[in-house]
């Protein structure tokens, strides 16, 4: 039987431990091919490179983890990896493991979910997955079992057009992982603003700081985490507000004669 073809990608760059973790769980059953950014590119969101040339290179770094790694951003990496540089079509894209959850608010400004909304946008089943942790020495053995099972499956079922699905899991051993939960994305959200500082010339800068604002919504991503679940909510990049589009018929902006009145 033909092994299925996973591209590989993430936010932490080309040699993150989460990285390294996953595509050595995939090399299990499937081929992995990885391109990654060259460099961190945590919370870049769906920034493209449009103003400045995109550069590649070829890594190795042992035990079969080799690829591209990217002068640019997630969503480059993926975008360039699947319109330029593989020579086969993948049957699924997956990002991740990354450090740090990606619930909520948080998906807005992810690149892992960038990356996997890229190979959305392109056409092919996606998978984000995040654990709960930045720590570069956290246990990564449960979120490495469970990409292998939603990879399998997603490679069974398909996913519709236009979406992709976002995990994420709790920093436990797999021991103590209390199932796995469908969610929704949160409405949890970061109060924040920028903290005023000097530097040793007595110039100003600013760092971002605040406090995280939990949604205790039972069906939330960040609720299922609290209760040791894995979460699984599938996205779309399509943002319309359905609703008030309809209720927007009625606007009176819809005309235009007070402007050519004027």
């Amino acid at each position: 039987m033909k092994r299925p073809f996973i591209l590989v990608s993430n936010d932490d760059g080309f040699d993150a431990p989460g990285i390294i973790a996953l595509s050595a769980a995939l090399r299990e059953f499937a081929d992995v091919e990885i391109a990654a950014p060259a460099t961190q590119q945590s919370a870049v969101g769906h920034a493209i490179t449009v103003q400045m040339p995109l550069r590649q290179r070829r890594f190795d770094l042992g035990n079969g983890h080799t690829g591209w790694a990217v002068e640019g951003t997630p969503a480059d990496s993926v975008k360039l990896a699947v319109t330029t540089i593989l020579d086969r079509k993948p049957d699924l894209v997956m990002s991740g493991i990354n450090h740090g959850m990606n619930t909520s608010i948080n998906v807005i400004y992810s690149g892992t979910v960038s990356a996997a909304t890229e190979g959305a946008i392109l056409g092919l089943p996606s998978v984000a997955i995040s654990q709960a942790s930045h720590a570069q020495d956290a246990d990564m053995r449960a979120s490495a079992a469970f990409a292998q099972k939603i990879a399998k499956e997603v490679l069974e079922r398909g996913l519709p057009t236009g979406t992709l699905l976002n995990v994420n899991v709790p920093n436990l051993p797999p021991e103590q992982i209390d199932g796995v939960a469908l969610t929704k994305q949160g409405e949890s959200w970061w109060d924040d603003g920028f903290e005023r500082r000097e530097d040793p010339a007595g110039r100003a800068y600013y760092w971002l700081r605040g406090k995280y604002v939990w949604d205790d919504n039972p069906v939330a991503d960040d609720v299922a985490l609290r209760q040791k679940k894995i979460s699984v909510t599938p996205l779309h990049y399509k943002l319309t507000d359905h609703a008030l589009f309809d209720e927007m018929t009625a606007w009176d902006i819809l005309s235009l004669h007070d402007i050519s009145d004027n």
